[in-house]
């Protein structure tokens, strides 16, 4: 396999589109007899080939991402509600809030759908023996930093505020054997990029192992590239060190100002961009529900933020598993963060509202981090100015600090992506185990991909106290040596 971010032109093709809808579809058996009468045809184009290749592998996580009969996800669901009526879960399954697909006939249930249930559906919450608490992240409610960055940036006038030093370490950690003794493994761990005001003065200490690659400023998926021989019998670890500056950010914006879009560079990102971007019937239609009759492209996007907000968080399905993800998005009755900036971009893009992507990692004072993605929106005069519908709106009286979100950020996150599927450097010979995103890291050996069920990551981020702490033994942002 060549390429691992599958080409827009493949997933174009009729052939592949049919195959798609068999695995969407779950029936499997089928899509597979198809894929196995296609790849038979030597004349195939290599596209192609890789597209209906992909569909088998996606078919494999699939399988992975929903191991549950209705059997073990009742008796899952049971320990949290000891005294569950068949009726209540009849009618929670019906109505689609345990996630499930019907594979070759037999219904198959997500592996988080349980925990799931209890964030979308008040009544299943209510009846649950012992009431949690999700972990949360101290800035997805209302914080001090917010009021600080908003404060800073109209004090001074200036939109890049309130800086924070981080030093981050992050690993990625092949399970023993899991790839043949002496066989070379190769690693790529997500990297920042400088981004003028949002973060700057990135300097690389250390990796493990020291030789490595680090992919140039201008890709858009950044990473650090290493690699290492296997070792019977032990993980194979990759590691590396790095502090950078991050500044949050407000724009005070002034509706009265905002006039539509008129830039010509800026038609690529007004277009759809399948998969996950396509202008359906399902989102037209939403987007008339939502936007109604405004016409002022300021009003019209807080109206689709704040839609799209509206939809409830759920942990969520391998992105690569999803054919279309804003179209999940909006059908799922739950989204997580990547997941909701998809379906906001496409409902941006289609109301001439240009939007772009960002993700990475965000982090705390504390030992709290996580995943995270959100994107940015071009609001004439104003230029690009961030979006995180996820985090959304806050629980505020003050109504800048309510939309805090709608053109600001906090300096709490580092970007690794500025845009989603995009190659990486050097390139991966194997598919992606994630094929949108650049987050988590990804790992190859000559025999092909190693997906997430053979790895795992670790990441930290520490707020410094001030001032440069560095150890300056690699220097700033060293490439290969």
């Amino acid at each position: 396999m060549s390429s691992m971010v599958l080409p827009a032109s493949a997933m174009a093709d009729d052939t592949v589109r049919e195959v798609v809808a068999l695995v969407d579809g779950g029936r499997f058996a089928e899509a597979e007899a198809r894929i196995v009468a296609l790849l038979a045809d030597d004349d195939r184009p290599a596209a192609q080939r890789q597209a209906l290749a992909f569909e088998r592998e996606r078919m494999r996580r699939i399988r992975l991402d929903f191991p549950h009969d209705v059997t073990s996800v009742r008796a899952k669901l049971q320990e949290e509600i000891p005294d569950l009526q068949a009726g209540e879960f009849a009618a929670w399954d019906t109505a689609g809030a345990l996630e499930h697909l019907v594979i070759d006939g037999e219904r198959r249930y997500f592996a988080r759908t349980v925990p799931n249930l209890f964030r979308v559906n008040a009544e299943a919450a209510a009846r649950r023996a012992t009431p949690r608490n999700g972990v949360f992240g101290p800035m997805e409610t209302l914080n001090p930093h917010h009021a600080e960055v908003r404060d800073a940036a109209l004090a001074t006038g200036q939109v890049h505020v309130a800086p924070r030093r981080i030093r981050v370490s992050q690993s990625l950690i092949v399970d023993a054997d899991a790839v043949p003794a002496g066989e070379t493994v190769k690693a790529w761990i997500p990297y920042p990029r400088a981004i003028p005001g949002q973060q700057e003065d990135i300097r690389l200490l250390r990796t493990t192992p020291a030789t490595h690659v680090l992919a140039p400023e201008s890709a858009r998926q950044r990473t650090v590239h290493m690699t290492r021989p296997a070792v019977a019998g032990e993980p194979t670890e990759f590691s590396v060190e790095y502090e950078l500056t991050v500044r949050g950010q407000y724009h005070a914006i002034d509706p009265e100002r905002v006039v539509p879009v008129v830039a010509d560079t800026l038609v690529p990102f007004l277009a759809e961009r399948p998969p996950h971007i396509v202008f359906t019937d399902d989102l037209r239609r939403f987007s008339q529900q939502v936007v109604g009759d405004e016409t002022h492209p300021y009003r019209i996007a807080r109206r689709l933020f704040a839609a799209v907000d509206r939809i409830p968080w759920a942990s969520a399905r391998e992105y690569s598993t999803i054919s279309n993800i804003s179209d999940y998005a909006l059908r799922a009755g739950h989204a997580d963060c990547g997941q909701q900036t998809l379906l906001l971009m496409a409902l941006l893009r289609l109301n001439g509202i240009p939007t772009r992507w960002q993700s990475g990692m965000v982090y705390s004072d504390g030992d709290y981090d996580n995943l995270h993605d959100w994107g940015w929106m071009y609001l004439a005069p104003y230029g690009w100015v961030p979006m995180d519908v996820t985090t959304g709106l806050l629980d505020s009286d003050d109504e800048e600090l309510r939309w805090f979100y709608f053109g600001g950020l906090d300096a709490y996150r580092i970007a690794f992506n500025d845009d989603y599927s995009q190659p990486l450097f050097p390139r991966k010979r194997h598919f992606r185990s994630e094929t949108v995103d650049s987050q988590r890291g990804e790992v190859e050996w000559q025999g092909g991909n190693l997906y997430f069920d053979q790895w795992d990551y670790r990441f930290s981020a520490e707020v410094l106290d001030g001032g440069r702490t560095v150890d300056d033994q690699v220097g700033n942002d060293q490439a290969t040596r």
